[in-house]
């Protein structure tokens, strides 16, 4: 079973090398799709024998999973893994949430940080940003998940081909957990750990994300 890690990456060179160096041992296929970043991204990921594709443009990382996803299926993959250039994921977690699209128990594999693992993430954002980010998924979208905004996720081939990512910025988020539901795709959360090295996505950014869903939906 060919297994592809999906990593878009947009001036990481600080910490993305210390992920590869990580992943390269393990027995995936790795692609690294470099969203036109004006650091040394690029360079560092040509170090490791791992898949490097670039965006001519700055798509954000919507596009870039796309993008990702696109080569993956091109390349014979039967499981695709969604995981961040920053090190804020735990490379050995691949695995627990692999696995159950591996055997077959479900579709879509979500990475949560609201189960047994407890992350130590930011008040506001905990308390704040994630409960808002629910309440707006479960209105305009009709999901029910415990992490709204997870981006460590693992898809079979058959949901692979069957959503395509629109939404090339952040709310690609809540854009594939709702064409899983819609698809009526099997779904299982599985618990994972998030280490904060930075704020990440401040108020303006989830304020540009409802948007952004607000905006699709009035589209269709």
């Amino acid at each position: 079973m060919k297994i592809f890690v999906v990593i878009p990456a947009w001036n990481e060179a600080k910490r993305i090398r210390q992920v590869l160096q990580s992943l390269i041992s393990l027995p995936y296929e790795v692609v690294v799709v470099d969203d036109a970043s004006t650091d040394e991204t690029a360079e560092i990921v040509r170090e490791f024998p791992v898949y490097l594709l670039r965006h001519r443009l700055n798509r954000d990382q919507g596009a870039a999973l796309q993008t990702g996803n696109d080569f993956a299926l091109s390349h014979g993959a039967d499981v695709i893994v969604h995981f961040d250039a920053d090190g804020q994921f735990l490379v050995e977690e691949i695995k627990d949430l692999a696995q159950p699209v591996i055997d077959g128990v479900c579709d879509v594999v979500f990475g949560s940080r609201f189960l047994e693992k407890k992350s130590k993430m930011p008040w506001f954002k905990k308390n704040i940003m994630f409960p808002i980010a629910r309440l707006v998924n479960r209105i305009l979208l009709g999901i029910k998940l415990t992490d709204p905004q997870s981006g460590f996720r693992v898809l079979s081939r058959q949901v692979a081909e069957a959503i395509i990512i629109e939404q090339d910025g952040k709310a690609h988020c809540s854009e594939i957990a709702a064409k899983v539901f819609e698809h009526k795709f099997k779904v299982k959360e599985v618990p994972m750990t998030v280490i904060y090295h930075e704020f990440g996505q401040g108020l303006s950014g989830g304020i540009k994300i409802v948007k952004d869903l607000i905006f699709s939906k009035l589209l269709k």
